[in-house]
């Protein structure tokens, strides 16, 4: 599948983007642009959005092949990094509605955790929300979406290439659910 001029130009826009660069214990240290942030190995902020139906259904996408990480991957949560300027909430709103055209929709924050792999190396912040309404995928970014059982996406996660760290925050939520 090709990838079209208009993934190639979102991709770079979003390269150049101002990403917040934090420490391992996520106190900030500046901006930087987000391939500078993913070459040099640093650590960056990151929302992650659990969007489930009224039924308790899990929103799972399909990554774009012009992602610079996980491209074509399967994705448990909606989200992206924080921009220089933006607390963690404003970034889940915006990712949210960027990637899938959810707005006005109540946020609720859980956990924040730091995820480290090479080439992703990031202070996630998992949030949660229900949508019964349509989406409206971005096409730079996603190439499809469907909910399904949460049960269904963790074991496709098992054989399937999902993003392993919208995977982590969702078992993180689900461990967290489960305890309360």
């Amino acid at each position: 599948m090709p990838i079209s001029t208009q993934e190639v130009e979102h991709r770079a826009a979003s390269d150049a983007e101002s990403i917040a660069w934090v420490d391992e214990s996520d106190r900030l240290l500046g901006t930087l642009p987000r391939a500078e942030l993913r070459e040099r190995g640093l650590i960056g902020r990151g929302t992650y959005i659990l969007l489930f139906n009224s039924e308790g259904e899990l929103c799972v996408h399909r990554r774009t092949l012009s992602k610079a990480i996980y491209p074509g991957y399967w994705d448990v949560a909606a989200g992206g990094m924080v921009q220089g300027d933006e607390t963690y909430a404003e970034s889940a709103a915006r990712e949210l509605e960027e990637e899938l055209g959810v707005s006005g929709v109540e946020l609720t924050a859980h956990e924040q955790f730091f995820f480290d792999q090479p080439g992703n190396r990031v202070w996630c912040a998992v949030f949660s929300a229900v949508w019964d309404g349509p989406l409206e995928l971005q096409p730079e970014e996603v190439l499809e979406a469907r909910f399904m059982p949460v049960q269904q996406a963790l074991d496709e996660s098992a054989t399937e290439p999902y993003c392993p760290d919208s995977v982590a925050a969702l078992l993180r939520f689900l461990a967290c659910r489960d305890n309360a």
